[in-house]
């Protein structure tokens, strides 16, 4: 049946990028600083250098978007897991709980916003890819954006895949009417487009960039979002080369867990990806991130929201004494190391000190926390990838190595916690591997693919309802389906 609304596929496509990159203005601070919106006619842009950069910087700024990194994120990424529940009220977002117990349909709203987010980003990946092309500017530079570009395409693809399964790809701006309602492609046709962006991206970035562009996507983020992708797809080989290769551009871990977190260590030794966030003064709505107002401490005191907590089995799951705890999970009652006390009453036992900001630096008029980074990739990530690969493979020296590396970390020389794993044994060592990532990664949003990707969903989540054949992936959004004319199908199950 004819339709003549469009699927929020093809608003994507059709959506202008032109206003967005007039909003960001390429400067010193790249894509941090705003300048106020304005508009500028599509026949006028895709002209020159400074279109490119603002399209560039427009890109990334999408990515502190509320759809790519406030709730729908929470409730598509996070709740599924068992290192989070939803938190804050019980009568406010009842929602989220459908995710937590696996009884979201696919009207939910946001597994819409959660596609609709994606395809955004991929939308302004793919207008930089199909006009700078064209535009006469720096030879360098434009190889550097597509291929900046091409990284961003491959990170909303990965999130897409890893959510829904078989998915729409769009590789190329429409050139007529039957190019907009695209059906879902092969997960194993998305993964491939995956790995040859990023192979792209891999061979043109630089490994770091001048103060002015920090926080653009590099040579490291590009090899270790590889291996994550090759991680999902179980190609151990792969991991272990695009890993190594990681291991080889001077990354080292931070070495205090809890700081590394804190707004104030952005962009450090152990970062390899961030989305960028900032309090840009006098200009509120370009300081729009709402990533840790939503997960900040509920209650005058912390003026988040509260939502997205850790559970108590989460909590439970740190070996004794291990200090990742503390620097995870903030409790109620206690004062952070930043010296902000914690009510010892309130909706929530617990709340995730990962995207906490003292409360000193919050500022009145702006959201709370607007300033906190995002971070995506970090290098603790790409050494337990490689423990896990060198491990399925069968060398269990490299990935007892690799793993022993983290621990230290967290052990900071107090040898009486944490001791080295000694086991050699494949299975033993992989338990202790994925124990490790739960611990290392807690509320960090991979819990529950990593689950998954493993083979343990019905181990781990069945007591909660998880079903297998259905629970792998999450349904495709109804609207999404019915505007389509039925030419995007549902996941089974939904």
């Amino acid at each position: 049946m004819k339709n003549s609304k469009k699927t929020l596929l093809q608003k994507a496509v059709i959506l202008g990028l032109v206003a967005s990159a007039i909003s960001f203005q390429a400067c010193k601070k790249s894509f941090l600083n705003v300048a106020p919106a304005g508009n500028q006619s599509a026949t006028q842009f895709w002209k020159t250098q400074d279109d490119a950069t603002k399209a560039v910087n427009a890109m990334y700024a999408n990515l502190r978007e509320w759809k790519n990194i406030a709730f729908a994120p929470i409730a598509v990424e996070s709740m599924g897991s068992d290192d989070a529940e939803k938190g804050s009220s019980p009568t406010d977002a009842t929602f989220m709980n459908n995710f937590h117990n696996f009884t979201v349909t696919a009207g939910e709203g946001q597994v819409s916003d959660f596609w609709a987010g994606q395809y955004q980003t991929i939308n302004f990946a793919n207008q930089i890819l199909g006009n700078v092309p064209g535009i006469t500017m720096d030879q360098g530079l434009k190889a550097r954006y597509l291929a900046e570009a091409k990284f961003i395409r491959a990170y909303a693809y990965f999130r897409l895949v890893r959510a829904f399964g078989d998915v729409p790809l769009r590789l190329s701006l429409p050139k007529n009417a039957s190019d907009y309602n695209l059906p879902r492609t092969a997960k194993a046709q998305v993964w491939a487009a995956i790995e040859s962006d990023l192979n792209d991206a891999a061979s043109v970035l630089p490994q770091s960039y001048a103060s002015a562009d920090i926080g653009h996507a590099t040579k490291g983020a590009a090899l270790a979002l590889h291996a994550k992708a090759a991680l999902y797809q179980k190609k151990w080989t792969d991991v272990v080369t695009y890993t190594t290769q990681v291991m080889g551009l001077g990354y080292s871990l931070y070495p205090d867990y809890e700081q590394l977190f804190r707004t104030t260590h952005k962009n450090n030794q152990e970062s390899i990806f961030e989305v960028q966030c900032m309090l840009v003064p006098n200009n509120p709505d370009a300081s729009n991130s709402q990533y840790s107002q939503v997960q900040g401490v509920r209650g005058s005191t912390g003026g988040g929201w509260g939502f997205n907590v850790p559970t108590a089995d989460l909590a439970a799951a740190y070996e004794t004494g291990d200090p990742r705890r503390d620097a995870t999970i903030i409790f109620r009652g206690e004062t952070t190391p930043e010296g902000d006390k914690i009510p010892a009453d309130g909706d929530n036992p617990m709340y995730n000190q990962k995207s906490y900001v003292p409360f000193g630096l919050y500022v009145s008029g702006f959201n709370e926390g607007c300033q906190q980074n995002k971070i995506v990739l970090r290098y603790a990530d790409v050494l337990l990838m490689n423990a896990e690969a060198n491990n399925e493979l069968g060398n269990s020296a490299p990935a007892l190595a690799s793993l022993e590396l983290v621990r230290a970390r967290a052990r900071a020389g107090n040898a009486a916690i944490l001791p080295k794993v000694t086991v050699t044994g494949q299975a033993d060592l992989r338990a202790a591997i994925y124990k490790e990532r739960r611990v290392e990664f807690a509320m960090e949003f991979d819990r529950y693919f990593d689950v998954i990707r493993q083979g343990r969903g019905a181990a781990v989540f069945g007591s909660r309802g998880w079903k297998a054949g259905k629970n792998e992936v999450w349904p495709v959004p109804q609207n999404e389906i019915d505007i389509s004319g039925g030419t995007l199908t549902q996941n089974p199950g939904y």
